[in-house]
């Protein structure tokens, strides 16, 4: 017994190392392979410097929404009780079940020049909006699929006695509701922010992907790859492992103080 658990301990070790540690170590090791001064010219360039404060900036605003969206739409599924809740369901899970790709197309078809609202006065397509609707669709889920198990766990009991004493509808949420669910929100953010810094098939499309305007560090890295940059492709690609690695010891933190 005791040998059949190690050995599903190293083959379950040796998938993770062919998969993860081996190619990400690969990447690494080409980054820092001629020393950090090439390292620190890529990514200190105007472009590069441009995609990441825009990766970050379309990051800072999709985030919020759907922490928002996530709050409210685990609060109907767990306490409302509406018809249609299952679609609500179904609706949230959709951007699990379609690609990133199929996203910026359908959103291209809508605000593209001869989409059903290309006479908005802001453009979209090919522009931050854009970036960020993508974004903020395929990031969509994580929040209300955190909030919503620790909804049910906790139950109403506390909000019932709550405005049993008078308290309002927003007291009982800003005191009772929400210190209740912190952790799961903080970790379902901590997700949201992973899947927004990382999007890539979406933006692909509807970015147009211009240069010092409408380039994220992933279209960066592919950008560069295209062209030959190895250096310069390892280089931002390396910039957005630490961002991940950084993510996961923040997942991993906030999953234990949520245990």
């Amino acid at each position: 017994m005791r040998g059949s658990r190690l050995a599903l301990r190293l083959v379950a070790l040796g998938y993770l190392a062919v998969l993860l540690l081996v190619p990400v170590g690969l990447v690494f090791w080409r980054t820092f392979e001629h020393g950090l001064a090439p390292v620190w010219a890529s990514v200190s360039t105007p472009a590069a410097i441009h995609a990441f404060w825009l990766t970050v900036e379309v990051a800072a605003i999709a985030v919020p929404l759907n922490a928002l969206f996530g709050v409210i739409a685990a609060l109907a599924l767990v306490r409302g009780r509406f018809r249609g809740k299952w679609l609500l369901d179904a609706l949230i899970d959709l951007p699990f079940a379609i690609s990133p790709v199929v996203v910026g197309l359908a959103l291209l078809l809508v605000f593209g020049r001869s989409g059903w609202l290309a006479d908005l006065p802001v453009q979209v397509i090919f522009a931050v909006p854009g970036i960020v609707l993508a974004t903020v669709f395929v990031s969509l889920p994580f929040v209300a699929r955190e909030v919503a198990p620790v909804l049910r766990e906790v139950g109403d009991d506390q909000e019932q006695a709550a405005a049993t004493l008078g308290a309002s509808r927003w007291q009982a949420f800003w005191r009772v509701t929400l210190p209740s669910i912190r952790w799961g929100l903080a970790y379902g953010v901590v997700l949201a922010t992973a899947r927004a810094l990382g999007e890539f098939g979406a933006v692909s499309v509807v970015s147009g992907k211009i240069a010092g305007q409408t380039e994220t560090l992933t279209l960066l890295v592919e950008k560069r790859f295209e062209n030959f940059d190895l250096a310069g492709a390892y280089a931002a690609s390396t910039l957005l492992a630490l961002i991940a690695l950084a993510t996961l010891l923040a997942m991993t933190a906030l999953r234990r103080r949520e245990e």
